[in-house]
């Protein structure tokens, strides 16, 4: 789902070089698919979604100007940030929680959920970018995504993550090096490099539509329970949106 540029007296020259990109902000599920099979609380939880990205995101965009570009569905429908051929793409279980709606799949399915929702999120994501690059050639795409606070959450002796914030980058690190750089000076702040997760990796949606383009970009990663409130997603849009200016 697109949404367009904000207005308002907080818009900058960012405007129309911003795209702001959440691959993992809702946890809906279509009602005909019946939650998949899992409890109504485990679709709260991060299996279902990036918690907070989505304020977070509104939140700076509100602050920079920019368009945002969030998932329509849940990750456990079909992960956008998936190469299709990945076999996390629509995933069997999470955390430990089985996910009984997408095991034993048929290929006649799995197909109508790429065509459906997958297809389509990236093909407006690229006109998207497109229409962007007609008005601006130094457009700059921002991915925001949250991680659990531990490892393995759902177990008694998960691990602990202490990084606040990570930056994800493939090959194409101009702007996720000045970043970490810049927020490795905040005090106190604990910022991992290409963790908790390595975008060498995971990085499907900004390999395909950063990379491949040749766009600068920044993968952000916040930890949950630090955008689980106002006061925190207040704090991190200010501080981002600080880290945006800068950098561009």
């Amino acid at each position: 789902m697109l949404i367009p540029v904000s207005s308002g007296p907080r818009k900058t020259y960012l405007t129309n070089r911003l795209l702001f990109v959440a691959d993992h902000a809702t946890n809906f599920i279509p009602e005909s698919y019946g939650n998949l099979g899992v409890d109504e609380a485990n679709l709260q939880e991060h299996i279902a979604w990036d918690i907070g990205t989505l304020d977070v995101a509104r939140a700076v965009r509100n602050r920079t100007g920019g368009r945002l570009l969030r998932a329509p569905v849940s990750r456990l429908l079909i992960d956008l940030n998936r190469d299709p051929s990945h076999p996390g793409l629509i995933p069997e279980s999470s955390d430990g929680i089985l996910i009984p709606g997408n095991m034993g799949l048929a290929p006649e399915e799995r197909q109508r959920r790429l065509e459906q929702y997958f297809h389509p999120y990236h093909s407006t994501l690229s006109a998207e970018i497109d229409a962007m690059l007609e008005a601006d050639d130094k457009v700059a795409l921002v991915s925001m995504h949250s991680f659990t606070p531990k490892l393995n959450g759902h177990g008694m002796n998960g691990q602990a993550r202490p990084w606040h914030v990570g930056i994800l980058y493939n090959q194409d690190d101009r702007l996720a090096r000045r970043a970490i750089d810049w927020l490795r000076r905040e005090p106190g702040l604990i910022v991992g490099d290409n963790e908790p997760y390595s975008g060498r990796l995971l990085n499907y949606t900004m390999d395909r539509h950063a990379e491949a383009r040749g766009l600068p970009y920044l993968s952000i990663e916040i930890r949950q329970d630090l955008i689980s409130t106002p006061e925190g997603i207040a704090d991190w849009s200010e501080r981002l949106s600080a880290l945006l200016r800068f950098l561009l």
